[in-house]
């Protein structure tokens, strides 16, 4: 109704909404006796940290500020239009901060200025569909970023003491977490605090991924790392020097060439006692062993493939929201300048957030109060094409729509 998602009608966070609940025919989380449901979301993975579950639940209430701000500023418009515009700024919200907040510190610098610079328009040539190299590996170099932990901290980003910081293998399928420590506030203050681990080459995955990956609801441990390789023998997917091949880069064919790649001989040396060759590792491990590109948090493999993905999801999609006509020149004008900082500002009870929502807080990322950052500006969202038409009295043109009105015994034909 009026445009907004469903929430839960049983639990609010400091009397904010909360994701509905979905009852499940197998239970899977590890739950309180209190609250056997899941959150009902779009995506099935939404309980599956509570780090998750907090960021979805806070693009759920952007949605819904919006559609609201959207009615008061066009009370004529119905549910579903209201719905499907606020739907539409949402999607153009992640377009904006996964391309230009968050895809410069992960690729770094050469392959955001070769592919992923000014946008060049639609090109209907161009298939913008997720390539099984990149969901089922290159993408997943993020695993790799994770901490041991999820922190969780209070109005002064300090551990929280009535709710402190969650080991990673106690947060999996359990987003009673959520609903009853404390709710979405303490994670993401955690996530905007907490920097994202370093990957070196002697400590890739932390343990709790490695030997306990969803330990605490089911009775057998699992490994993110085997998962992954796994995965990507099982949909066939090409070694290492295939995807080198494909980025226009080496293919190293002996212990000196791998060594120059990973600039690390011992791990080079390790990994062609276990594969024989370069041909035949997995190109997860490959692409995840290899030195950061310079600005970037991947090696080159993966900052090719993971850009490349990108260039084309934004070149193939004919509702990319910077394609003219999809939005008005002053509505990309103040898309341009969302932030998710302060989208959490928005949506939460936190009064202050660093600058840049993607880095730690430091003397050029300062943490500042929500209420000097600015809201999204909706007034060019406003309906402009109402008006009493020149003809006829008592009518009014909204859209397309035509609405008159007419006194009894009077009737309107056409």
């Amino acid at each position: 109704d009026a445009g907004l998602m469903r929430v839960n009608t049983e639990f609010r966070d400091n009397g904010r909404e909360l994701l509905p609940f979905h009852p499940m025919q197998v239970q899977m989380c590890a739950t309180r006796n209190l609250l056997d449901m899941f959150p009902f979301k779009g995506d099935v993975r939404v309980d599956e940290n509570i780090a998750l579950t907090s960021i979805h639940t806070l693009f759920v209430r952007e949605h819904n500020r919006l559609a609201r701000g959207l009615k008061n500023l066009n009370p004529h418009w119905d549910s579903e239009t209201l719905y499907q515009e606020a739907r539409k700024i949402m999607g153009a919200y992640t377009q904006k901060i996964v391309f230009k907040d968050y895809l410069p510190h992960i690729v770094g610098d050469d392959a955001m200025r070769n592919q992923l610079g000014r946008y060049p328009g639609y090109n209907p040539d161009i298939d913008p569909s997720i390539a099984n190299v990149f969901a089922t590996a290159a993408y997943r170099f993020a695993h790799l970023a994770i901490q041991p932990a999820l922190s969780r901290l209070d109005a002064d980003y300090r551990e929280h003491p009535q709710f402190p910081s969650v080991p990673l293998y106690e947060a999996f399928f359990t987003p009673w977490r959520v609903v009853f420590e404390g709710g979405i506030d303490p994670v993401l203050r955690g996530l905007l605090d907490q920097p994202a681990k370093l990957n070196t080459q002697d400590q890739m995955l932390v343990d709790a991924l490695r030997e306990r990956l969803f330990q605490f609801v089911q009775h057998l441990a699992l490994d993110l790392g085997s998962l992954n390789m796994q995965r990507s023998r099982d949909h066939g997917i090409p070694g290492y020097n295939a995807w080198r091949k494909f980025c226009g880069l080496s293919q190293p064919s002996n212990l000196a060439e791998l060594t120059e790649v990973l600039k690390n001989e011992e791990l080079a040396r390790r990994l062609l006692e276990l594969y024989g060759t370069a041909d035949n590792m997995d190109v997860w491990l490959g692409g995840v062993a290899e030195p950061f590109v310079r600005g970037g948090r991947v090696g080159p493999l993966f900052a090719c493939l993971i850009a490349t993905q990108f260039q084309r999801i934004r070149q193939g999609d004919r509702l990319w929201y910077e394609n003219p006509g999809i939005f008005t020149r002053g509505q990309r004008a103040v898309l341009g300048s969302v932030k998710l900082s302060k989208i959490i500002c928005d949506n939460t009870d936190i009064t202050s957030v660093p600058v840049d929502a993607f880095k730690v807080v430091s003397r050029t990322n300062r943490r500042v109060l929500c209420s000097r950052l600015s809201s999204l500006n909706l007034s060019p969202w406003r309906d402009r094409s109402c008006g009493f038409g020149k003809r006829l009295n008592n009518q009014i043109c909204c859209s397309s729509w035509i609405f008159f009105c007419t006194t009894s015994s009077y009737s309107f034909s056409v």
